[in-house]
């Protein structure tokens, strides 16, 4: 396919010249340049998920909210909200429905963290609150403690708030299981913010306990003073 001249001079054919310069990189996939998005792309709703960077895998308590499972809707008022249960809350079952409302203690969202708190103090104010309360204390500790050992200073304000109401309900019954919450208190206590209102707790905890609660408070907080 090559045509030598008299001069020496080498000239390939025309056809052979324009397949010479067709590279074969040219037509591979990977040398194929990827057109770039458009500006107006990221305004077209298509092509962005407005909700992507909010969404949140809904905890346990809120599953249960969102189902109607705790009878009880919020009324927001013009000065504070408050909630409206769909029956008299001392004919409701306090298992689980004091249980759910203790773990929605370490909610952070509105509105769970108000039906949880306001759910749970208005349970235990019933006739006959201790009763129900006391079968439930092994279940209700525990969940009371992860309340108390939470970092938000919110939840934690929540759960000793709780406490000192399942003390007033269920009185000298929780000494059993005073203890098991003691060391996240103890731990509370270095911070200024929250060394009176603990202190306050505590003392509320030895009135409604009795004598005995004393001597549990100081094998964890030996500070205390009693009452």
């Amino acid at each position: 396919n090559v045509l030598i001249m008299s001069s020496g001079i080498q000239i390939k054919p025309k056809a052979a010249v324009q397949k010479s310069k067709t590279s074969p990189l040219t037509h591979s996939p990977e040398s194929a340049i990827k057109p770039q998005p458009k500006p107006s792309d990221k305004l077209n709703p298509k092509t962005i998920d407005p909700f992507g960077g909010c969404s949140q895998r809904r905890s346990a308590f809120a599953a249960v909210y969102a189902k109607g499972g705790i009878p009880c809707r919020l009324v927001h008022g013009s000065v504070k909200h408050k909630l409206q249960w769909e029956c008299r809350p001392e004919t409701l079952p306090f298992d689980p429905l004091l249980l759910t409302l203790a773990e929605g203690l370490r909610e952070t969202r509105h509105p769970y963290t108000f039906v949880s708190k306001e759910g749970f103090k208005d349970l235990l104010a019933v006739e006959g609150a201790c009763e129900k309360a006391i079968p439930l204390l092994p279940r209700l500790v525990p969940v009371l403690k992860a309340a108390l050992a939470h970092s938000d200073d919110e939840v934690f304000g929540r759960g000793l708030d709780a406490l000192v109401q399942l003390s007033a309900a269920v009185g000298p019954s929780l000494n059993d299981h005073l203890k098991h919450l003691l060391s996240n208190l103890s731990r509370r206590l270095m911070d200024k913010k929250f060394k009176e209102k603990i202190t306050v707790a505590l003392q509320k905890l030895e009135q409604c306990g009795g004598k005995a609660t004393v001597a549990i408070i100081k094998s964890k907080i030996p500070t205390y003073c009693s009452v």
